[in-house]
């Protein structure tokens, strides 16, 4: 949408009117209206509207969509009135048999990295930061939670809804209206909704823990998340102030593309997180340490997204080595190493996207979604902590964010800074072979620790046919299975496979991250036994980062007809189950490969 630049911190209105059912034709109508030159200026409601001229681009872009140019003269304010689309890639609509209690729709939105745009008219890039307000409208059994500020629960009143609808149905029998506002600014993919059967538990004086108003539900996340202030105050005392006031989180239906999405105020996450041995703190941790880097000081483009991912996950470290320990920091730091490397195979034929610093001109950014800015993001900040010492760097990041806070910058921004701030800094560290270089730079490296070293040497010994000895395993938790998994041959015999799953049931294990590590091997040595639990995982959970790696072991390499048609058949049957997001990535693959 072509505006005036102010609109870079002003404040849209938005008001939804959400159906009882996603079927068509029930769409949601949206309307928006945007300042165009003064957040103070007065409500739309309140003046005289007059058509604008305004233009759609004849062809969409594939990748960025359709440009909307209005022509303002000597305006204040913008109304935007428009329908989103029931297929909009930001919002999957779960029917009642998608969702826990089987009774009740569900609806939630996932807009990053350039989704916002599919949900209303917006400058989507995180170079705009905007604030807003929003009225939904929800059937009376269902409740709304946002990326804002809840303002109330009411009833709704006619005329308000402005040309979102008519009154007929924004009054409608057995209708609320929910009131957000969103008073700091934000990039628009950090807007977030959900609408469902919706509970919740207390679990600090800063959190409450939402999910699907199931007790057991309930109940395993409040007890996976009871540390959640812990971590909000040791985030505080590296960072600096907590600037959102709330850290909520909700726990989503089993679609969720994502881990976790660090929506300010309501950070969404998957239930695979819920692990029951409050390890799924670890994705908590990272979505927390967003609300320093990544929420406050915001990439000004995808092509600089290392400033979210990599700074978040150093920061994430370091909350998890304040709350659980060295050892525990170290296993996350063995398992980013491994999975970096992996990466680096998987972008062999496209090295550009082994760069942080990457051009993504005529790239959809979700094609491209990798480990890559969060783990040589890390490494590379990681590098300069050791050479500086971690009480200068501490100081630097804190230096850092007070300067830059909700500001979106990019690469060059940083590293002028960190020059000033560090002199000499240059000369110590190959600044530019980290950021625009490809593959992992020399001075990247491995974590030393005992218990990391302990069990690269137990998977090394893997392939003399040595499986773990139930002594030497007695204490691990998921993270310990994991970094073994990851670092075993990825080509073995089936009939080690099965052994190893005879000792520690790890195709059953509750924990999505060792059960998919598992079943990746077993895939890659075509063990077929395993492959009716490939074909379950597939079609119980939504989440990319279990989907990319389980579709492409399917569907990679010759001579793997039978993997490639269960590939195939398993997507047709479990696609609609998909969020959008994850839908286009698992045709991008099977595209790709078959």
């Amino acid at each position: 949408m072509s505006l005036s630049p102010s609109t870079l911190t002003s404040r849209p209105s938005l008001s939804a009117a959400l159906p009882s059912s996603p079927s068509p034709p029930l769409t949601p109508v949206l309307s928006s209206s945007i300042p165009a030159l003064s957040p103070s200026s007065p409500s739309p409601t309140h003046l005289t509207k007059t058509l604008s001229p305004f233009s759609l681009s004849s062809q969409p872009d594939p990748i960025k969509g359709t440009l909307l140019t209005v022509s303002l003269s000597n305006h204040s304010q913008l109304l935007v009135a428009f329908i989103t689309a029931p297929d909009s890639s930001a919002i999957q609509w779960l029917s009642p048999p998608q969702t826990s209690n089987k009774t009740l729709p569900f609806v939630y939105t996932q807009c990053h990295p350039i989704h916002a745009r599919s949900i209303f008219p917006c400058q989507d890039t995180p170079a705009a930061r905007i604030r807003y307000s929003a009225k939904l409208n929800v059937p009376s059994q269902l409740s709304a939670v946002m990326s804002a500020r809840h303002a109330e629960r009411r009833l709704p009143v006619p005329g308000e809804a402005s040309m979102a609808c008519d009154d007929s149905i924004w009054c409608g029998e057995n209708r609320m209206v929910e009131d957000f506002v969103m008073e700091q600014p934000i990039p628009p993919y950090l807007f977030a909704f959900a609408v469902g059967e919706i509970g919740y538990r207390e679990v600090g004086p800063r959190t409450r823990v939402y999910a699907e108003s199931v007790p057991a539900v309930l109940d395993a996340a409040a007890k996976e998340f009871e540390g959640t202030e812990h971590m909000i105050r040791q985030g505080e005392q590296l960072f600096g102030p907590y600037d959102w006031e709330r850290f909520d989180l909700l726990v989503l239906p089993p679609s969720f593309p994502y881990g976790g999405m660090e929506n300010p105020r309501m950070v969404f996450l998957t239930p695979t997180v819920i692990k029951g041995d409050a390890s799924g703190a670890r994705v908590v941790a990272h979505e927390l340490a967003h609300s320093w880097t990544g929420n406050l000081i915001t990439n000004k483009t995808n092509e600089h997204f290392w400033l979210n991912e990599g700074f978040t996950t150093y920061a994430d470290r370091r909350i998890v080595e304040a709350v659980q320990g060295e050892d525990r920091a170290a296993l996350n730091i063995g398992i980013g190493w491994s999975s970096l490397n992996e990466e680096m195979e998987r972008f062999k034929d496209n090295m550009e996207f082994t760069k942080l610093k990457t051009n993504q001109e005529g790239v959809d950014p979700d094609d491209v979604y990798s480990r890559v800015p969060y783990e040589k993001g890390f490494q590379f900040l990681w590098r300069i902590e050791r050479q500086i010492g971690r009480p200068a760097f501490d100081e630097f990041i804190k230096k850092y964010i007070a300067t830059f806070k909700f500001q979106s910058i990019d690469t060059e921004t940083f590293l002028n800074f960190l020059k000033a701030n560090v002199p000499g800094i240059e000369k110590e560290i190959d600044l530019e072979l980290w950021t625009e270089g490809t593959g992992i730079p020399p001075d990247a490296t491995h974590p030393v620790s005992s218990i990391y070293s302990e069990i690269v040497s137990l998977a090394n010994e893997f392939k003399n046919g040595r499986i773990p000895r139930e002594d030497e395993v007695a204490d691990w938790r998921g993270q310990e299975w994991e970094l073994y998994l990851e670092n075993l041959p990825k080509s073995v015999e089936a009939s080690q496979i099965s052994a190893l799953d005879a000792h520690y049931r790890l195709a059953e294990s509750k924990d999505y991250e060792v059960k998919v590590a598992f079943l990746q091997l077993a895939i890659a040595s075509r063990c077929r036994d395993y492959y009716g639990e490939v074909e379950k995982t597939l079609k119980a959970v939504g989440r990319m980062r279990y989907l990319r790696p389980l579709y492409t072991s399917l569907a990679q390499g010759t001579g793997k007809d039978e993997e490639k048609v269960l590939a195939k058949r398993v997507f047709e049957e479990a696609r609609n189950s998909y969020h959008p997001i994850a839908r286009g990535v698992v045709e991008s693959i099977l595209a790709k490969h078959l």
